[in-house]
């Protein structure tokens, strides 16, 4: 079977526009994570942020430019900064962006690499004019976030020209130079003692306070206590007069007669030796050999 001379000639046609077609490529294809600037002989003529196929004239009529769509990180060079009270700190903070005008980016820093080279400046330059307006005590401690924050509403602004948008910073590592960390330790240590005594001395205030407003309200209670037993004791021995004075009334003699065995009972032991005459009271009922009915 033979191939005619037109057939051959239509199928090197058909090869050259594929080859062309291969070289020129009149399309492209973007993903969900990319957008695009195409360029005319320099010019641009359209942003594409929508991923899928797209048509464009053959190179070198039009020429696509990619950029990423994603937030990008740039962990920037440790810096060395000064803080209010003229301390010395290498920061090595780090910078999360995000190509938000792919044209203007195109036409300002070209590529990620110029982009860098931006954030970095204009976040360093953000970061020590923030640093410088607070202490390092405030810094490491209560005010980092507040000044983060500062300085990303800051580089925000200035990356914006540049079709830019900073969204976070932070500090990864503040550390002291060498040379001054041993004296800003001792320093801080020295703080630290100072209200640490401080403290101790205000505690042991309160500990005074409460220990006498305890012993104040214990010897109240005490006071009270003892008044009344007093009142009781006095309640009770009035109480105990009382029957003595009416039993006393019933039968005076009986109730001598008790009072005087009562008084045998408490003073005549094995080992005591009373030494009396016979006209003692005291003997006027051993002497007396009849009892108290028989009077």
């Amino acid at each position: 079977m033979q191939i005619s001379k037109s057939t051959i000639k239509q199928i090197i046609i058909l090869f050259v526009i594929i080859i062309l077609f291969s070289i020129t490529k009149p399309w492209f294809v973007l993903d969900e994570t990319e957008q695009g600037v195409i360029l005319q002989f320099g010019r641009p003529v359209a942003v594409v942020k929508e991923s899928g196929f797209h048509l464009k004239l053959p190179y070198p009529l039009q020429v696509i430019y990619v950029f990423e769509k994603r937030i990008l990180d740039y962990d920037s060079p440790p810096e060395e900064v000064i803080t209010e009270d003229k301390k010395t700190l290498v920061i090595d903070n780090y910078v999360r962006w995000r190509i938000v005008d792919p044209l203007l980016f195109l036409q300002t820093v070209v590529s990620e690499s110029g982009a860098m080279v931006r954030i970095d400046d204009i976040v360093y330059s953000e970061l020590r004019a923030e640093i410088g307006r607070i202490p390092l005590f405030d810094l490491v401690s209560k005010k980092r976030r507040e000044v983060m924050d500062t300085v990303v509403i800051n580089s925000n602004r200035k990356a914006s020209a540049f079709g830019i948008e900073i969204i976070d910073v932070g500090i990864k590592r503040a550390d002291l130079p060498q040379q001054n960390e041993e004296a800003v330790f001792q320093r801080m240590k020295t703080e630290r003692e100072r209200q640490a005594k401080q403290y101790r001395s205000e505690g042991q205030e309160e500990a005074i306070k409460l220990r006498a407003e305890t012993d104040k309200e214990k010897t109240l209670i005490i006071a009270e206590a003892e008044k009344q037993s007093k009142i009781l004791r006095g309640q009770g021995e009035a109480e105990a007069l009382r029957i003595y004075a009416e039993a006393f009334k019933q039968d005076p003699e009986f109730y001598a007669f008790q009072k005087t065995l009562e008084t045998y009972e408490k003073t005549l032991t094995s080992r005591d030796i009373l030494i009396l005459t016979p006209e003692s009271e005291l003997l006027h009922y051993l002497m007396n050999s009849k009892r108290p009915s028989e009077n």
